[in-house]
Order: structure tokens, then sequence, then C-alpha cells
């Protein structure tokens, strides 16, 4: 049963460390201030930070809307229905993607009371022009028949449609492990046993480029199924990354390397975030002006709370 806790309960994943790297004062109000703000009697403050955590931008919307097909494929696939073409996924991606336009210029009072149920896109809010900028529009245009092409191309989908060898389990859904009693967050795009080569196989739809903290992400999944699986040795995991843009993929073999230098990662980065706590038991956090602000304008720029930082921003 849903419970209505005064304060979140303390947990991890890489987003939540980078978010604490990259500015503290958008950690407290991504993970603190905008507790609760979707209940209908919670203060104006919460309210405010849980409607703009809720803001995406369009290479963000573009990557989820992405996501979310390609589960959807996958699951037609795997209960035997009949599968959309190409143009037809195309058509659909750009359907979702103009539905965020209109929802982000014509229904803003919507968004304003459900922001959960309705997009609104930094572009619009924070420009206030109604318009989308020509190049990241271009961008996404390009993107968008060339990320579908490949998905259909790409090895893991050839994977999925030769399903007498492969047993499923569930995609996309938050998995989490415990580690010292905090839940440490895994989402996982695709998981499934490759029974001819008696591996598990975790795949990772990259709709951008690759970063230098994929592997960090690639030894979470590999230590969340040898806990939650009793998987002995790593070699029976492999993980891909599949490149939407460039059709490419990379299957990686990790090491107890990456995993001990994850766990590092992972027990520093909760130390660092127990700093920010008036009462670690509730994890109860100390006042605002506790969570320095960033510097850099450039990162400011593209963040949803400028709003509450800078007031005088419309």
């Amino acid at each position: 049963m849903f419970e209505i806790r005064k304060y979140p309960e303390l947990s991890w994943s890489l987003s939540r460390h980078k978010t604490m790297l990259t500015c503290s004062r958008k950690y407290a109000y991504d993970y603190y201030l905008s507790h609760n703000g979707w209940l209908s009697n919670a203060d104006s403050l919460a309210r405010q930070t849980y409607r703009l955590k809720k803001i995406t931008n369009l290479e963000m919307h573009f990557g989820s809307v992405v996501h979310d097909l390609i589960y959807q494929i996958i699951q037609r696939v795997l209960s035997n229905k009949e599968i959309p073409d190409e143009e037809a996924v195309v058509d659909e991606i750009r359907h979702h993607l103009n539905r965020s336009f209109i929802e982000s210029t014509k229904k803003e009072h919507l968004w304003q009371h459900r922001p959960k149920h309705y997009t609104m896109l930094h572009e619009i809010y924070y420009s206030q022009t109604n318009t989308l900028p020509e190049g990241k529009i271009q961008k996404i245009t390009d993107r968008l028949s060339t990320t579908v092409k490949n998905f259909f191309a790409s090895q893991s989908f050839a994977d999925v449609l030769n399903k007498q060898d492969m047993r499923f389990m569930e995609s996309e859904k938050f998995r989490y492990m415990m580690v010292d009693g905090v839940k440490i967050f895994v989402v996982m795009d695709l998981l499934y046993r490759d029974l001819q080569n008696d591996k598990w196989v975790i795949v990772d739809w990259k709709t951008g480029k690759s970063s230098d903290e994929d592997r960090n992400q690639l030894a979470l999944y590999a230590l969340y199924l040898q806990q939650k699986h009793h998987i002995e040795s790593l070699e029976d995991i492999v993980i891909r990354n599949e490149y939407l843009l460039d059709g490419t993929h990379v299957d990686h073999q990790l090491t107890e390397h990456d995993l001990v230098n994850v766990q590092r990662l992972y027990g520093i980065s909760m130390e660092q975030m127990k700093t920010f706590l008036s009462d670690p038991q509730h994890n109860a956090p100390l006042p605002l002006d506790h969570f320095p602000m960033q510097e850099d304008p450039r990162v400011c720029a593209r963040c949803n709370y400028q709003e509450l930082c800078f007031p005088s921003t419309p």
C-alpha cells in the first residue's frame, strides 16, 4: 500500500550520483524539495519543484519515446502479434513529438496541474516563444529515420526474432538490489538468456553517443544479475550497447576489477550524500542553503530549476 512519508527513502543510482556531482542545489530539488509535490495538499514550493522536475528537453524526450516504442515492439514479437514496419514506427515517433510540442505550447495549464501526465519541453518553457530552435529540430529529424532503421537491423532485435533460442525476462522494469540496507536502482532495457550459448545478455539501447560513464552502468547491471540470479562467473554475462545512431553494437565482457570500481564509487558517493543530511536515520536533509548552487552558467542554462534559483527568470 502507498505510504506518505515526510521524507523520501534514501536510495542510490548512477543518475542520482551524477546529479549530486553536477549541482548539489539541483540534487536538493530533485531528491528532497520535490518530495510529495504530487499531493494535492503539498505546500506550494513542493508542488512547484515537482512540476519543474518533470520538465524534459527535446533530445531526452526523443530518447524516451524511442525506448518506449522499442519496448512495445518487442512485447508484440514475444506475444506473436503483428509488428509495425519502419515507416509506421517513424510516423508514431513523429506523432509523439508533435503532441509534446502541442502540450508544451497550448496545454501548459493542464501540465501545471498534472505534470506527470503532460509534456513540457525546456526549450519552450524557458524561451516563452512557442517555437523550438531550428538546429534542434533538424538534429532530431536527421536522427529519426536512422534510429528506427538501425533498431530493425540490430543484432539484439535479430535475437528477439529468434525466439526459440532465447528466454526473455521483464524489460524496462525498475529493479533494485540492496547494499548495506540501501536500494540501488537498476533499469535494464532488455534482459534475456541466450540458451544456445548459455549466456545472460543485457541490452542497453543508446539514442545518443557513447559515454565514459557507460562502463559503470554496465558493471551495475552485472552486479544486479549476480545478486539476483546467483551467477557465479562474469563470463556468463554479456552486456551489449546498441548504438542506434550509427548502427553499431559493442559487447562487453566485464572483469572483477570493473565490479570493484563501481562498488568503490558507490561507497564514496553514499558517504558524500550523507553529508547533506541532518538526520540520516530518516533521510531528512539539511536546509537548502547547505546545498551550494552551480556557478557555471552553461550548466544553469540547461537546468529545470532556473525559475527557483533565479526568480526574475520568466
